[in-house]
């Protein structure tokens, strides 16, 4: 598998190796020796987690402020813009995010590790969004930060509004939200 550092060296682009022919493909998604010795990165996953959603829905940017949760995040079906906000206050990227198309056809993966708000928008007519954890959800921790909150600004690649949750839609502003030391 390739990885690559984004502008956040934290979040990792991952690359598997996919071998294909005229039948189809084959490619490992997930290996806990590879992946440490890789990326660095030595956690234990703990829960799987697969939402489809259809076209124009954003779900984020969401973040546990207890029971962090790393999340391993990749797409089977369809295509998404994935994005991850820094939440750390010590760290230099403080409020700065980063974001990267993911797809059934591109089987690209993002790392986004505890101390990030995380969210997607989806692009094709539907999309299939797995992503493993390294801390189970926890609703009393649960937390959302608006999807267009200005002072982070992410550059959404949708035009108008999203579909929302009710919860999503009630996401607090950067400024008000509890983030990490």
């Amino acid at each position: 598998m390739k990885v690559t550092a984004t502008a956040i060296p934290e979040v990792l682009l991952v690359e598997p190796r996919v071998f294909g022919d005229d039948r189809g493909f084959f490619y490992e998604s997930f290996n806990q020796k590879q992946w440490r010795e890789k990326t660095g990165v030595d956690r234990v996953f703990v829960q799987d987690n697969h939402s489809r959603s259809t076209k124009g829905v954003l779900r984020g940017l969401h973040y546990q402020i207890r029971q962090a949760q790393g999340k391993l995040v990749r797409v089977v079906v369809g295509e998404v813009f994935d994005a991850a906000v820094d939440l750390r206050r010590s760290s230099p990227t403080f409020g700065q995010w980063v974001g990267a198309i993911l797809s059934a056809e591109n089987k690209r993966q993002l790392w986004v590790p505890e101390g990030f708000g995380h969210g997607f928008v989806v692009l094709s007519e539907a999309a299939e969004f797995l992503y493993r954890t390294t801390d189970y959800w926890a609703p009393e921790h649960e937390r959302c930060i608006i999807w267009n909150d200005r002072d982070i600004g992410i550059d959404w690649p949708i035009a108008g509004s999203p579909i929302l949750s009710g919860k999503d839609a009630e996401g607090v502003r950067f400024r008000e939200a509890e983030v990490y030391a």
